[in-house]
């Protein structure tokens, strides 16, 4: 193995051993976040380092730039925990991920199940364009993961993701995303990034973009029906600073791009719309 092809490996698996620390508070609210950034770095842990601690618990403050609501030309900051607490690469309890339990594991793949919480929408967030559209409740949900790493010499990571809604939207939602660590990584400071896309079925479309005879007597919109397919695609970018021994920063930026029906509803203020968030975590 030639040197240079031996630093960047000892680089990179510094880099994935650190895992990023799921930063997003109220990551249930649907936001331009892809669904992989929520656990980056998770899987690659798993692959490069097969002996892990029995307990691995990132606790810390966060905070969070993002739309309103998805399709909203208006941002708010939002404060709130970042957890993620694991037990081997078994069972966990995250604010990305919610709590549940890798049923299937292997050197490189993970399938999981897990339950969470879905915070709606409220007309009250923005009665300039929501109001007679009425609430859409929060709602416990269900999901169903997977992931799946290439290589230890190509850690490129594909992540689907389905989920289902218990009140509130009543509805079925899927993401399908891709990540892997990019170059400048160490063992002090790592980053990922990849796309994403999100699909959904009629009930979630029509309760968060869909505008039915009531709602348009109300509102003023135009009755809409909103069908099932993709919703929307992106790209996201995750970094993580170990500042000292027990100390993590890290910081998530993504970009979305609303499609299809979700982006000619007559509620979405503007397609494209990001979201930054940062958080502090101590490791235990």
């Amino acid at each position: 193995m030639s040197t240079s092809i031996a630093a960047s490996r000892v680089a990179l698996t510094g880099a994935v051993f650190m895992a990023l620390a799921p930063a997003a508070v109220h990551a249930q609210t649907p936001s331009p976040l892809a669904e992989w950034q929520y656990s980056s770095g998770i899987l690659l842990e798993q692959m490069f380092e097969p002996k892990l601690p029995t307990w691995r618990i990132r606790v810390g403050p966060s905070a969070s730039f993002q739309p309103r609501y998805d399709g909203s030309d208006r941002y708010h900051l939002m404060g709130g925990p970042s957890i993620d607490i694991r037990y081997r690469d078994r069972f966990f309890l995250s604010t990305g991920e919610g709590i549940g339990v890798n049923v299937l594991t292997g050197p490189n793949w993970r399938v999981g199940v897990a339950a969470s919480y879905d915070l709606g929408r409220r007309a009250a967030d923005d009665l300039d364009h929501l109001s007679g559209m009425g609430n859409i409740n929060p709602a416990p949900s269900l999901r169903l993961l997977g992931e799946y790493a290439i290589s230890k010499s190509f850690p490129l990571v594909l992540r689907a993701d389905l989920r289902r809604n218990f009140g509130g939207d009543n509805g079925w939602i899927g993401d399908l995303g891709a990540y892997m660590p990019m170059p400048g990584s160490s063992e002090t400071f790592s980053w990922f990034a990849g796309p994403t896309m999100t699909i959904a079925d009629s009930r979630y479309m029509n309760s968060w973009f869909g505008v039915n005879a009531q709602q348009s007597a109300r509102s003023g919109y135009r009755q809409y029906d909103a069908s099932a397919g993709i919703r929307s695609v992106g790209f996201g970018v995750s970094a993580s600073l170990r500042v000292r021994k027990h100390w993590i920063v890290s910081a998530d930026g993504a970009f979305q791009q609303l499609v299809g029906a979700a982006a000619h509803s007559p509620i979405t203020q503007t397609r494209a719309s990001g979201v930054f968030d940062v958080s502090v975590n101590y490791e235990f």
